[in-house]
């Protein structure tokens, strides 16, 4: 688990801070520094379930659109790898995925292999102390470039906000069989700022199906 992403091979270096899973003193590092296209984020959730139904339903990736914002569509196309879609006003981003590494009920890591997003990944399920649930803790890195604020006006948030936001809504589906949804719920002006904040959360993204899905 010190060495995430350790299996990407790509041929430049990885950051001199190190992976972004690295821990120390029984404690994770800060993820790298945001910086020549890349962008890191790191989020963590309790969840009341068993480590080994939560890895299988993140291995269950054909589901995915059940709890990923904007993700139409995942076929496996071989034993780790898949493709995925991602669409939004009737465009799309599609890539294919690898998975790196594959541990049931601990660990997956993954990368992108070809097509319009160059990413990777992990997810850890961690025994939470005193039998409390699982803790998830998700980690990805996005390698933007030039590519950054055409993916930001594209998927209407920053890749940072969306990992964050697919953590709650994998929690949400896992403990309860279903994800919350504030879409079409009134509510009165909330002012310049208000809006603001709605289009920087990127709020009126769509709430995926959730058991919607999984039963369709």
């Amino acid at each position: 688990m010190s060495h995430a992403l350790k299996e990407k091979p790509y041929a430049e270096e990885q950051p001199v801070a190190g992976a972004a899973a690295m821990i120390l003193d029984g404690r994770y590092l800060p993820p790298p520094e945001d910086k020549d296209g890349k962008l890191w984020v790191r989020t963590s959730a309790l969840v009341q379930a068993d480590p080994r139904d939560l890895y299988a339903m993140w291995r269950n990736v054909e589901a995915a659109p059940a709890w990923q914002e904007q993700i139409t569509q995942v076929v496996v196309t071989g034993e780790r790898t898949s493709h995925w879609v991602m669409e939004t006003d009737g465009k799309a981003i599609e890539w294919d995925s690898e998975v790196l590494a594959d541990e049931p009920g601990k660990r997956i890591a993954w990368r992108s292999i070809g097509g319009d997003s160059d990413n990777a990944g992990e997810v850890i399920f961690e025994d939470a102390p005193g039998g409390r649930g699982t803790i998830v803790t998700a980690l990805q890195e996005f390698r933007m470039g030039k590519l950054a604020s055409t993916w930001e006006t594209f998927v209407g948030r920053n890749p940072k906000q969306a990992v964050i936001e697919n953590l709650r809504h994998f929690k949400a589906l896992a403990e309860t069989g279903e994800i919350p949804r504030t879409q079409g719920q009134p509510h009165e002006d909330r002012g310049l700022i208000g809006k603001m904040k709605a289009s920087t959360y990127g709020e009126t993204i769509p709430t995926p199906p959730g058991a919607n899905r999984i039963a369709s």
